[in-house]
């Protein structure tokens, strides 16, 4: 939520790219994540790879539609998501 604006603002990149580069930021965090859940041994595969797969399915179809989505609708669907967080986080 906040990755994205500080990288448009601060750092002067374009939407585009500050969309881009935060998720580039995300993925080694989560596979750190992942890591030290298995080297603690709370991380079984076998139940992890339906997401895995779907992750890597959803990030190859984004990637691929992601250039040709107008800035105005990748705003929209950012906003969506920070308000559903605030939401979910408000309800719990």
């Amino acid at each position: 939520m906040v990755l994205v604006p500080l990288l448009v603002s601060k750092c002067g990149l374009s939407r585009r790219k500050a969309f881009a580069c935060s998720v580039a930021i995300i993925f080694p965090l989560c596979a750190l994540s992942a890591g030290i859940y298995y080297v603690k041994g709370n991380l079984d595969l076998l139940q992890a790879l339906p997401y895995l797969a779907g992750g890597l399915i959803g990030g190859l179809i984004g990637g691929k539609i992601f250039e040709k989505i107008p800035v105005v609708w990748l705003k929209r669907v950012f906003a969506l998501l920070i308000l559903y967080g605030a939401w979910s986080a408000l309800t719990q």
